[in-house]
């Protein structure tokens, strides 16, 4: 065990997670698929190399034959028949029960984008989950009193964890001297400890995967999955896996991306904000025609991502996979009436647009939504279950199709400017201090719509966008508007939450994210190097003041 550190403070019942056995399960994964991860990372610089020097992207020709032939996934388990309305959300103890009772068929217990890689939330998050799945779990509130159990253990949702994307690295946790990738740990931790456990009931390890670029990625996960398996005897096949798509590489391989995983897959997810932050992200240099409006302007009805959401159901549709719908950022409000009612319209909306298309089911982010969503599948699938008979709509898309960004309506505003760099930080500064699901101004909002929102900054300095106004985005600019959006966030929170906050390192980020000639990947890269840092200074404060 001398090769496998555990840098990470002590976390309330984490000697239950990290014992020596799982330890050295994550230390097997990181050491047959660590290299394969970094490799994949390089290969994902050089396709935005391709991208670059382009200007375009295309169906991939090497894998042809894949996408006529025909073949299809494994079938879906029982209890993943029926995905109608799914849960989002992170994973600390008060918002598992919740989400365990919003009535939901499937929760996404997320790891990822809704939480913050801070290590009591990667612990404490595997601790609530291992709870959850044994109906053990119950919270008491410090503040109040008020005392959180599971209403019903017969009538829970299928627990379904996002790790992290591949790109993370886990920084407290050593292999032989090196970062473990914190998708291996997060799915390693879970898997460890439940795989047995949930088919001896019946069900199984499910798992939604973020952020893959390429078939590659795919094929990857594919072989961790039978890794694990075969390591803990488990049975080939138990692992199911719903991709979510929301790159626009992997918009051109969805086919691939089911083939490579076609023993382990039950379905694509339509995941609309990260696809948005990808598309500006590869095609941020390609040209005015791919210089997006404001994201509020930006609708699934656009062209582009009415195509992308229509490719998705008719490919997984042929394949006998489930077409999952994505995120509407509305959040009710208990306490304001036309905001909520405001909420459940866009909702409804927004879920009757997907149940048409021929989706399966689709998310929301707050249990008072659920029944909103239900009612609107519960319409379209009559006494089925699911609508994977619907072959979804009849036209033919094409690439050209997917990458028509110029024919999305909407324009660049003063207030677009602003909300993106009010956003960004309000979104930073909760992330650095352990929250990664932020409810602002009635939108939730996670990694990707501050990713989107930094970015979508970056590409209107770039291109020198003007808005609808007539004045420039230029750099000057947008750190005038920043100046004078800062100041309203302090005056807005006050100074004594200013002062304990982390708003000037969410600031500082921005603008390395936002206002520099170098574009970078991801957000969320430099943010965990600054939560490390914090770490470091609050344990050297605290051995300092320490008696």
């Amino acid at each position: 065990m001398n090769d496998i550190v555990v840098t990470g403070a002590p976390v309330e019942r984490g000697d239950e997670i990290l014992t020596p056995e799982a330890l050295s399960f994550l230390a097997a994964l990181h050491r047959n698929f660590a290299g394969r991860r970094n490799e994949l990372l390089q290969r994902r610089a050089e396709r935005r190399a391709e991208i670059a020097q382009t200007g375009t992207l295309d169906f991939l020709p090497e894998t042809a034959e894949i996408r006529a032939g025909d073949w299809k996934v494994a079938p879906a388990p029982a209890d993943l028949l029926d995905r109608r309305v799914e849960m989002t959300g992170p994973t600390d103890r008060k918002m598992t029960i919740n989400a365990l009772n919003s009535g939901a068929k499937v929760w996404l217990a997320d790891l990822e984008d809704a939480n913050t890689p801070h290590w009591a939330n990667v612990i404490g998050g595997q601790v609530n989950l291992f709870d959850a799945n044994r109906r053990t779990i119950e919270f008491t509130q410090a503040s109040n009193g008020k005392h959180y159990t599971i209403a019903d253990p017969n009538q829970v949702p299928v627990i379904l964890p996002r790790p992290r994307g591949w790109h993370l690295d886990e920084a407290h946790i050593l292999v032989d001297g090196e970062r473990t990738v914190g998708a291996l740990v997060d799915f390693g931790l879970y898997f460890f400890h439940n795989a047995k456990y949930l088919i001896e009931k019946g069900s199984g390890p499910y798992f939604y995967l973020p952020k893959m670029e390429s078939h590659l990625e795919a094929r990857l996960w594919n072989d961790v999955f039978t890794f694990a398996q075969k390591a803990l005897g488990v049975p080939h096949g138990s692992v199911r896996g719903t991709v979510l798509i929301e790159t626009i590489t992997a918009a051109f391989e969805m086919d691939e991306i089911l083939y490579e995983l076609r023993e382990h897959i039950s379905g694509l997810n339509a995941g609309r904000w990260d696809y948005l932050f990808s598309v500006i992200k590869n095609l941020r240099d390609a040209g005015e025609k791919y210089v997006l409006p404001d994201r509020s302007a930006v609708t699934m009805r656009a062209h582009a991502m009415a195509a992308y959401s229509s490719l998705l159901v008719q490919t997984c549709h042929k394949r006998g996979a489930f077409a999952m719908g994505g995120m509407a950022a509305f959040i009710p409000s208990r306490k304001d009436p036309e905001i909520n009612a405001a909420a459940f319209s866009k909702i409804t909306d927004d879920k009757q647009r997907e149940a048409d298309l021929g989706f399966d089911g689709s998310w929301v982010a707050h249990p008072d939504l659920v029944p909103v969503a239900q009612q609107v599948f519960d319409s379209a699938f009559g006494d089925q279950p699911n609508q994977l008979t619907h072959p979804g709509p009849a036209e033919t898309i094409t690439a050209a199709d997917l990458l028509a960004f110029d024919k999305t309506p909407g324009e660049i505003t003063l207030d677009g400017v602003r909300e993106s760099c009010r956003v960004a930080v309000l979104y930073v500064e909760a992330w650095l201090g352990g929250l990664g699901a932020v409810g602002i101004n009635n939108l939730m909002e996670d990694a990707a719509t501050a990713e989107i929102s930094r970015s979508q900054l970056w590409q209107w300095i770039y291109n020198g966008s003007h808005l609808a106004s007539g004045e420039q985005v230029t750099r000057d600019f947008v750190s005038t508007v920043l100046d004078a959006e800062f100041e309203a966030i302090r005056t807005e929170v006050g100074e004594e939450r200013f002062a304990e906050g982390h708003f000037d390192q969410a600031r500082a980020i921005l603008e390395q994210m936002a206002l520099t000639d170098e574009y970078a990947d991801f957000l969320t890269l430099p943010a965990y190097e600054q939560v490390l840092e914090n770490e470091k200074a609050a344990a050297a404060l605290e051995g300092a003041v320490a008696p």
